[in-house]
Protein backbone atom coordinates (compact mmCIF):
# COMPACT_ATOMS: atom_id res chain seq x y z
CA UNK A 1 0.00 0.00 0.00
CA UNK A 2 1.61 3.44 -1.09
CA UNK A 3 1.39 6.44 1.15
CA UNK A 4 2.73 9.69 0.86
CA UNK A 5 2.48 13.04 2.71
CA UNK A 6 0.03 15.81 1.36
CA UNK A 7 1.86 17.97 -1.53
CA UNK A 8 2.26 21.70 0.22
CA UNK A 9 2.18 24.43 -2.46
CA UNK A 10 0.90 28.18 -2.61
CA UNK A 11 -2.47 27.89 -4.68
CA UNK A 12 -5.26 30.35 -6.31
CA UNK A 13 -8.74 29.59 -6.10
CA UNK A 14 -10.70 30.79 -9.81
CA UNK A 15 -14.19 31.33 -10.18
CA UNK A 16 -15.72 30.14 -13.00
CA UNK A 17 -17.46 32.08 -15.48
CA UNK A 18 -19.36 31.60 -19.51
CA UNK A 19 -19.12 34.36 -21.31
CA UNK A 20 -19.65 35.66 -24.79
CA UNK A 21 -17.78 38.20 -26.54
CA UNK A 22 -18.91 41.41 -27.89
CA UNK A 23 -17.52 44.44 -30.13
CA UNK A 24 -17.43 47.71 -28.02
CA UNK A 25 -18.56 49.58 -31.10
CA UNK A 26 -21.50 48.42 -33.60
CA UNK A 27 -22.73 50.79 -35.83
CA UNK A 28 -25.81 49.88 -38.48
CA UNK A 29 -24.38 52.46 -41.86
CA UNK A 30 -27.36 53.93 -43.68
CA UNK A 31 -27.09 57.05 -45.66
CA UNK A 32 -27.92 60.60 -44.96
CA UNK A 33 -29.89 61.10 -48.02
CA UNK A 34 -31.92 58.98 -50.38
CA UNK A 35 -31.43 58.22 -53.93
CA UNK A 36 -29.89 55.95 -56.19
CA UNK A 37 -26.99 53.55 -54.97
CA UNK A 38 -24.03 53.70 -57.40
CA UNK A 39 -20.99 52.63 -56.10
CA UNK A 40 -19.64 50.13 -53.36
CA UNK A 41 -16.03 50.84 -52.40
CA UNK A 42 -14.88 47.66 -49.78
CA UNK A 43 -15.02 44.01 -49.70
CA UNK A 44 -17.20 42.24 -47.52
CA UNK A 45 -15.75 41.32 -43.93
CA UNK A 46 -12.89 43.70 -44.60
CA UNK A 47 -11.08 46.29 -42.08
CA UNK A 48 -12.19 49.76 -42.61
CA UNK A 49 -10.80 52.86 -41.12
CA UNK A 50 -13.43 55.54 -39.75
CA UNK A 51 -13.44 57.94 -42.80
CA UNK A 52 -12.94 55.85 -45.48
CA UNK A 53 -15.33 55.89 -48.60
CA UNK A 54 -17.84 52.76 -48.37
CA UNK A 55 -21.12 53.69 -50.88
CA UNK A 56 -21.58 56.41 -53.29
CA UNK A 57 -25.08 57.76 -54.35
CA UNK A 58 -25.76 59.54 -57.67
CA UNK A 59 -24.45 62.95 -56.75
CA UNK A 60 -26.14 64.31 -59.70
CA UNK A 61 -29.67 65.51 -58.33
CA UNK A 62 -27.94 67.16 -55.37
CA UNK A 63 -25.83 68.76 -57.60
CA UNK A 64 -28.35 70.46 -59.30
CA UNK A 65 -30.17 71.41 -56.22
CA UNK A 66 -27.20 72.95 -54.74
CA UNK A 67 -26.57 74.96 -57.84
CA UNK A 68 -30.27 76.48 -57.32
CA UNK A 69 -30.00 77.07 -53.84
CA UNK A 70 -26.86 78.91 -54.61
CA UNK A 71 -28.51 80.90 -57.71
CA UNK A 72 -31.24 81.93 -55.07
CA UNK A 73 -28.89 82.55 -52.42
CA UNK A 74 -26.59 85.10 -54.91
CA UNK A 75 -30.20 86.63 -55.38
CA UNK A 76 -31.42 87.22 -51.86
CA UNK A 77 -27.30 88.78 -50.97
CA UNK A 78 -27.84 91.08 -53.81
CA UNK A 79 -31.55 92.08 -52.93
CA UNK A 80 -30.23 92.71 -49.37
CA UNK A 81 -27.56 94.93 -50.64
CA UNK A 82 -30.11 97.18 -52.94
CA UNK A 83 -32.05 97.11 -50.12
CA UNK A 84 -29.55 98.80 -47.39
CA UNK A 85 -28.84 101.55 -50.17
CA UNK A 86 -32.56 101.86 -50.05
CA UNK A 87 -33.04 102.13 -46.41
CA UNK A 88 -29.93 104.47 -45.69
CA UNK A 89 -31.76 106.90 -48.42
CA UNK A 90 -34.73 106.38 -46.64
CA UNK A 91 -36.69 104.94 -49.53
CA UNK A 92 -38.37 102.00 -47.90
CA UNK A 93 -39.88 101.03 -44.55
CA UNK A 94 -37.00 99.20 -41.90
CA UNK A 95 -39.87 96.42 -41.91
CA UNK A 96 -39.21 95.65 -45.94
CA UNK A 97 -35.16 95.67 -45.34
CA UNK A 98 -35.82 93.31 -41.98
CA UNK A 99 -37.95 91.02 -44.85
CA UNK A 100 -35.44 91.05 -47.23
CA UNK A 101 -32.37 90.22 -44.50
CA UNK A 102 -34.56 87.54 -43.02
CA UNK A 103 -34.57 86.45 -46.92
CA UNK A 104 -30.89 86.02 -47.64
CA UNK A 105 -30.44 84.05 -44.21
CA UNK A 106 -32.78 81.51 -45.19
CA UNK A 107 -31.45 81.50 -48.93
CA UNK A 108 -27.61 80.68 -47.18
CA UNK A 109 -29.23 78.10 -44.74
CA UNK A 110 -30.80 76.61 -47.53
CA UNK A 111 -27.65 76.63 -49.61
CA UNK A 112 -25.70 75.26 -46.59
CA UNK A 113 -28.25 72.22 -46.47
CA UNK A 114 -27.70 71.63 -49.95
CA UNK A 115 -24.06 71.37 -49.88
CA UNK A 116 -24.63 68.89 -47.10
CA UNK A 117 -26.80 66.74 -49.24
CA UNK A 118 -24.09 66.48 -51.80
CA UNK A 119 -21.40 65.50 -49.00
CA UNK A 120 -23.76 62.92 -48.02
CA UNK A 121 -23.75 61.60 -51.35
CA UNK A 122 -20.73 59.74 -50.24
CA UNK A 123 -21.23 56.83 -47.44
CA UNK A 124 -17.98 56.78 -45.02
CA UNK A 125 -17.30 54.66 -42.29
CA UNK A 126 -18.28 56.37 -39.44
CA UNK A 127 -15.92 54.32 -36.72
CA UNK A 128 -13.29 51.24 -37.80
CA UNK A 129 -13.49 47.83 -37.44
CA UNK A 130 -14.80 45.06 -39.29
CA UNK A 131 -16.92 45.45 -41.96
CA UNK A 132 -20.05 43.07 -42.90
CA UNK A 133 -21.49 42.61 -46.25
CA UNK A 134 -22.86 44.93 -48.09
CA UNK A 135 -27.07 44.45 -47.61
CA UNK A 136 -27.55 46.70 -50.93
CA UNK A 137 -26.14 46.35 -54.06
CA UNK A 138 -25.40 49.42 -56.90
CA UNK A 139 -28.97 50.11 -59.12
CA UNK A 140 -30.71 49.90 -56.29
CA UNK A 141 -32.88 53.17 -54.94
CA UNK A 142 -32.27 53.45 -51.36
CA UNK A 143 -34.39 55.56 -48.32
CA UNK A 144 -32.33 57.98 -45.68
CA UNK A 145 -32.16 60.60 -43.67
CA UNK A 146 -33.45 58.37 -40.83
CA UNK A 147 -33.25 56.05 -38.00
CA UNK A 148 -36.00 54.05 -40.71
CA UNK A 149 -33.71 54.30 -43.52
CA UNK A 150 -32.26 51.54 -45.49
CA UNK A 151 -29.20 49.77 -43.37
CA UNK A 152 -26.13 49.46 -46.34
CA UNK A 153 -24.04 46.99 -43.91
CA UNK A 154 -23.03 47.16 -40.30
CA UNK A 155 -19.94 47.70 -38.85
CA UNK A 156 -18.04 46.18 -35.07
CA UNK A 157 -14.78 47.47 -34.01
CA UNK A 158 -12.85 44.02 -32.97
CA UNK A 159 -9.38 45.00 -31.17
CA UNK A 160 -9.59 45.39 -28.66
CA UNK A 161 -12.91 43.28 -27.79
CA UNK A 162 -15.72 43.02 -24.85
CA UNK A 163 -16.21 39.85 -22.72
CA UNK A 164 -19.48 39.90 -20.77
CA UNK A 165 -20.31 37.49 -18.35
CA UNK A 166 -23.15 37.47 -15.14
CA UNK A 167 -21.45 36.85 -11.97
CA UNK A 168 -23.48 35.58 -9.05
CA UNK A 169 -24.67 37.98 -5.99
CA UNK A 170 -22.75 36.25 -3.74
CA UNK A 171 -19.71 36.46 -5.76
CA UNK A 172 -20.15 40.29 -6.12
CA UNK A 173 -20.28 40.17 -2.63
CA UNK A 174 -17.25 38.36 -1.74
CA UNK A 175 -15.11 40.27 -4.31
CA UNK A 176 -16.59 43.48 -2.68
CA UNK A 177 -15.52 42.35 0.90
CA UNK A 178 -12.01 41.34 -0.74
CA UNK A 179 -11.24 44.68 -2.28
CA UNK A 180 -12.87 48.21 -2.43
CA UNK A 181 -13.98 46.46 -6.24
CA UNK A 182 -13.17 44.35 -8.63
CA UNK A 183 -12.64 46.65 -11.64
CA UNK A 184 -9.35 46.08 -13.10
CA UNK A 185 -9.05 42.38 -11.94
CA UNK A 186 -7.64 40.10 -14.37
CA UNK A 187 -10.09 37.73 -16.38
CA UNK A 188 -8.05 34.37 -18.65
CA UNK A 189 -10.42 33.38 -21.17
CA UNK A 190 -10.22 29.96 -23.19
CA UNK A 191 -12.63 29.06 -26.44
CA UNK A 192 -14.82 26.03 -26.59
CA UNK A 193 -11.67 24.26 -28.67
CA UNK A 194 -8.67 25.41 -26.26
CA UNK A 195 -7.29 23.77 -23.11
CA UNK A 196 -5.24 26.87 -22.06
CA UNK A 197 -6.71 29.96 -20.86
CA UNK A 198 -4.76 32.23 -23.51
CA UNK A 199 -6.61 34.88 -23.45
CA UNK A 200 -6.12 37.95 -20.98
CA UNK A 201 -7.71 41.10 -20.26
CA UNK A 202 -8.62 43.04 -17.38
CA UNK A 203 -12.55 43.79 -15.84
CA UNK A 204 -13.41 47.73 -16.66
CA UNK A 205 -16.98 48.01 -16.27
CA UNK A 206 -19.35 46.40 -13.21
CA UNK A 207 -23.03 47.11 -13.56
CA UNK A 208 -24.51 48.99 -10.96
CA UNK A 209 -27.50 47.03 -10.73
CA UNK A 210 -28.14 43.32 -9.84
CA UNK A 211 -30.81 41.78 -11.79
CA UNK A 212 -33.69 40.87 -9.42
CA UNK A 213 -35.19 37.54 -11.54
CA UNK A 214 -31.54 36.40 -11.57
CA UNK A 215 -29.65 37.43 -8.92
CA UNK A 216 -27.04 38.29 -11.34
CA UNK A 217 -24.83 40.97 -12.30
CA UNK A 218 -23.19 41.98 -15.37
CA UNK A 219 -19.16 42.44 -15.56
CA UNK A 220 -17.10 42.98 -18.67
CA UNK A 221 -13.66 42.48 -19.86
CA UNK A 222 -11.64 44.54 -22.23
CA UNK A 223 -9.53 41.83 -24.18
CA UNK A 224 -6.34 42.64 -26.90
CA UNK A 225 -7.11 41.08 -29.96
CA UNK A 226 -4.18 42.27 -32.14
CA UNK A 227 -4.99 39.77 -35.02
CA UNK A 228 -8.99 40.00 -34.98
CA UNK A 229 -8.76 36.23 -34.24
CA UNK A 230 -11.97 36.62 -31.54
CA UNK A 231 -15.18 37.76 -33.19
CA UNK A 232 -18.41 39.20 -31.36
CA UNK A 233 -20.56 36.53 -30.49
CA UNK A 234 -17.79 34.02 -29.53
CA UNK A 235 -18.65 32.31 -26.41
CA UNK A 236 -15.41 31.27 -23.94
CA UNK A 237 -15.27 30.07 -20.69
CA UNK A 238 -13.60 32.89 -17.80
CA UNK A 239 -11.89 32.48 -14.69
CA UNK A 240 -10.95 35.13 -12.10
CA UNK A 241 -9.32 34.87 -8.89
CA UNK A 242 -11.84 34.03 -6.26
CA UNK A 243 -9.43 34.12 -3.12
CA UNK A 244 -6.00 35.53 -3.23
CA UNK A 245 -3.03 33.05 -3.37
CA UNK A 246 -2.47 31.01 0.38
CA UNK A 247 -0.53 27.80 1.72
CA UNK A 248 -2.52 24.68 0.84
CA UNK A 249 -2.71 21.07 1.15
CA UNK A 250 -3.03 18.79 -2.10
CA UNK A 251 -3.58 15.14 -2.25
CA UNK A 252 -4.91 13.15 -5.40
CA UNK A 253 -8.43 13.39 -6.26
CA UNK A 254 -8.24 9.09 -5.82
CA UNK A 255 -7.28 9.61 -2.33
CA UNK A 256 -10.98 11.05 -1.58
CA UNK A 257 -13.49 8.42 -0.17
CA UNK A 258 -17.18 8.97 -0.03
CA UNK A 259 -18.99 7.95 3.23
CA UNK A 260 -22.01 8.51 3.24
CA UNK A 261 -22.27 12.08 3.14
CA UNK A 262 -18.74 12.77 4.19
CA UNK A 263 -15.53 13.03 2.33
CA UNK A 264 -12.67 10.99 4.09
CA UNK A 265 -9.40 9.92 3.62
CA UNK A 266 -7.42 6.99 4.95
CA UNK A 267 -4.11 7.49 7.01
CA UNK A 268 -1.73 5.10 7.86
CA UNK A 269 -0.78 6.30 11.95
CA UNK A 270 2.30 5.45 13.97
CA UNK A 271 1.49 2.10 14.42
CA UNK A 272 0.62 1.12 11.01
CA UNK A 273 -2.88 1.23 10.70
CA UNK A 274 -5.50 2.54 8.84
CA UNK A 275 -7.45 5.56 10.46
CA UNK A 276 -10.13 7.57 8.37
CA UNK A 277 -10.08 11.35 8.81
CA UNK A 278 -12.90 13.32 7.24
CA UNK A 279 -11.88 16.40 4.96
CA UNK A 280 -13.20 19.61 4.38
CA UNK A 281 -12.49 20.04 0.79
CA UNK A 282 -11.19 23.06 -1.62
CA UNK A 283 -11.42 23.19 -5.63
CA UNK A 284 -10.14 20.55 -7.66
CA UNK A 285 -7.96 20.65 -10.84
CA UNK A 286 -6.13 18.08 -12.69
CA UNK A 287 -6.49 15.14 -10.09
CA UNK A 288 -5.84 17.10 -7.07
CA UNK A 289 -8.05 18.17 -4.59
CA UNK A 290 -6.97 21.23 -2.32
CA UNK A 291 -7.98 19.64 1.79
CA UNK A 292 -9.05 22.68 3.45
CA UNK A 293 -9.25 20.89 6.87
CA UNK A 294 -8.50 17.70 8.24
CA UNK A 295 -5.28 16.60 7.57
CA UNK A 296 -1.80 17.47 8.81
CA UNK A 297 0.89 18.20 7.13
CA UNK A 298 3.20 15.15 8.26
CA UNK A 299 -0.03 12.71 7.62
CA UNK A 300 1.03 9.44 5.73
CA UNK A 301 -1.98 9.44 3.18
CA UNK A 302 -3.34 6.59 1.62
CA UNK A 303 -2.61 7.15 -2.10
CA UNK A 304 -2.60 3.53 -3.83
CA UNK A 305 -4.28 0.41 -2.91
CA UNK A 306 -7.01 2.09 -1.62
CA UNK A 307 -9.22 -0.44 -2.78
CA UNK A 308 -8.23 -2.88 -0.04
CA UNK A 309 -7.75 -0.30 2.77
CA UNK A 310 -9.84 -1.27 5.93
CA UNK A 311 -10.20 1.38 8.73
CA UNK A 312 -8.47 -0.06 12.26
CA UNK A 313 -5.98 -2.90 9.73
CA UNK A 314 -2.51 -3.42 10.32
CA UNK A 315 -0.90 -2.78 6.85
CA UNK A 316 2.69 -2.81 5.26
CA UNK A 317 3.52 0.63 3.49
CA UNK A 318 5.82 1.69 0.74
CA UNK A 319 6.36 5.66 0.60
CA UNK A 320 5.30 7.32 -2.47
CA UNK A 321 5.06 10.78 -3.09
CA UNK A 322 2.69 13.49 -5.12
CA UNK A 323 4.28 15.60 -7.37
CA UNK A 324 3.60 17.62 -10.27
CA UNK A 325 4.06 16.48 -13.74
CA UNK A 326 7.67 17.94 -14.21
CA UNK A 327 9.04 16.15 -11.35
CA UNK A 328 7.39 12.44 -12.49
CA UNK A 329 9.14 10.49 -14.79
CA UNK A 330 7.81 7.82 -17.64
CA UNK A 331 6.29 5.18 -15.93
CA UNK A 332 6.27 6.42 -12.21
CA UNK A 333 2.69 6.37 -11.74
CA UNK A 334 -0.47 9.16 -12.64
CA UNK A 335 1.28 12.16 -13.34
CA UNK A 336 -0.72 15.21 -11.13
CA UNK A 337 -0.75 18.70 -10.83
CA UNK A 338 -1.51 21.25 -8.17
CA UNK A 339 -2.41 23.68 -11.07
CA UNK A 340 -5.16 25.90 -9.40
CA UNK A 341 -8.63 25.02 -9.82
CA UNK A 342 -11.30 26.32 -12.14
CA UNK A 343 -13.65 26.72 -9.40
CA UNK A 344 -13.70 28.22 -6.07
CA UNK A 345 -16.97 26.15 -4.94
CA UNK A 346 -16.09 23.42 -2.29
CA UNK A 347 -17.29 20.04 -2.12
CA UNK A 348 -18.80 18.77 1.39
Amino acid sequence: MTVSAPLQEEVVDWDAFTGRFEAPERVEVRARVGGYLQGVHFRDGQMVRKGQLLFTLDPRPAQAALAAAQAQADLARADLARAQGLLEAQAISREEFDSRKAQAQIAEATLAARRLDVEFTRVTAPVSGLISQRQVDPGNVISGGASSGDVLTTIVSVSPIHFAFDASEAQLLKYQRQMEQRQGAQVQVKLQDETEYRWVGRVEFVDSLVDRDTGAVRLRATIANPNNFLKPGMFGQARMVGVDAYQALLIPETAVVTDGVRRVAYVVDGQGQIQVKALQLGPASDGLRVVRSGLAPDDRVVIGGLQRAMPGQAVQVQTGKIARRAEQGEGDGPLLTSAPAPTATSAN
